[in-house]
């Protein structure tokens, strides 16, 4: 069963009807691999039943399949139109990313957070945090891709993430906003450099680890959170001092694993000629993960600025 956490079930393309997912059959000449118990193989047209997926070629009835056995060639998208293309990718996540980005510099502008003012900056900073995990609870919860919802978490998120980094870089780390968005920049480049060069494999042993760890790793941050409001301080130290440092350094480890799961849902999703309109679910993931990332970046910048 897939998870209704906006950050988890997130992963891959296919609703009911699902077109990719990981471990997805690849088309006729793409390397075989198994599909039995991955969390996305039911309701997938290309799914096998169970039993040896090497037995026979899993893949001879898949109407999409792109016949070069002799070369074992990737899986090729059928050339109809209304498919998702790596231009629509790009398009939509530029754009959401855009529509993020404009809101967090409008924020940073206008909610100033000097002592007279920080108390109502960063209350609306905070709730403009929760409306954008609402909207990201409703887009996971809908059947289909809303460029209205991805849109408006965008914008929210934006105006959240321009308080904290206004606050972090006026009054914490001057300049901290820039690093943390160097860093983000770094790890995506570098996470898809390896992706691309095979360095890195996502397959269904790859995808169980990153939610195992990432499940932990929230769950850590909540208990945290519930001692910090109830205990005072900073609840058990994991986000500050040394553990801090480690747990930032980890949490953006999983940033850059959740990256490599994007790029692979992307990949399948072109590969088995995803509906155009999921490209906005790849934008939505790519922002999710970006915004993970550099928050991480930002707290450990934080963190380290704290202990000079």
């Amino acid at each position: 069963m897939r998870s209704r956490n906006p950050v988890f079930s997130r992963r891959g393309f296919s609703r009911d009807n699902g077109y990719a997912g990981f471990n997805a059959a690849p088309q006729a000449g793409g390397p075989a691999v198994a599909t039995q118990g991955s969390p996305y193989a039911q309701g997938n047209p290309y799914a096998q039943p169970a039993g040896n997926p090497y037995a026979q070629n899993p893949y001879a009835q898949n109407p999409y399949a792109q016949q070069d056995l002799q070369h074992g060639a990737p899986p090729q998208a059928p050339a109809t139109a209304g498919r998702m293309t790596m231009d629509d990718v790009v398009m939509r996540t530029a754009s959401t990313l855009g529509v993020l980005v404009v809101t967090a510099a409008l924020a940073w502008a206008l909610l100033p957070v000097d002592d007279a003012n920080i108390n109502r900056s960063y209350g609306i900073g905070i709730g403009a945090a929760l409306i954008g995990m609402v909207l990201a609870f409703v887009q996971s919860f809908k059947r289909k891709a809303s460029p209205a919802l991805i849109l408006l978490y965008a914008a929210f998120e934006g105006v959240f993430l321009g308080v904290v980094s206004s606050v972090v870089d006026n009054r914490i780390a001057d300049g901290a906003a820039m690093q943390a968005v160097i860093g983000t920049m770094a790890v995506f480049a570098g996470v898809l450099i390896a992706y691309k060069a095979g360095w890195i494999r996502v397959n269904r042993r790859f995808y169980g680890f990153v939610m195992a760890a990432a499940l932990g790793f929230v769950f850590l941050m909540a208990v945290n959170l519930l001692f910090a409001v109830f205990g005072g301080g900073d609840g058990l130290g994991f986000r500050s001092g040394a553990l801090g440092v480690v747990f930032g350094i980890v949490g953006i480890i999983l940033g850059a694993c959740f990256l490599a799961l994007d790029f692979k849902q992307v990949e399948d999703g072109l590969a088995y000629g995803a509906p155009r309109e999921e490209a906005w679910l790849a934008a939505f993931g790519l922002t999710l993960t970006l915004v993970w990332i550099y928050l991480e970046f930002l707290r450990l910048i934080s963190i380290l600025n704290s202990n000079d």
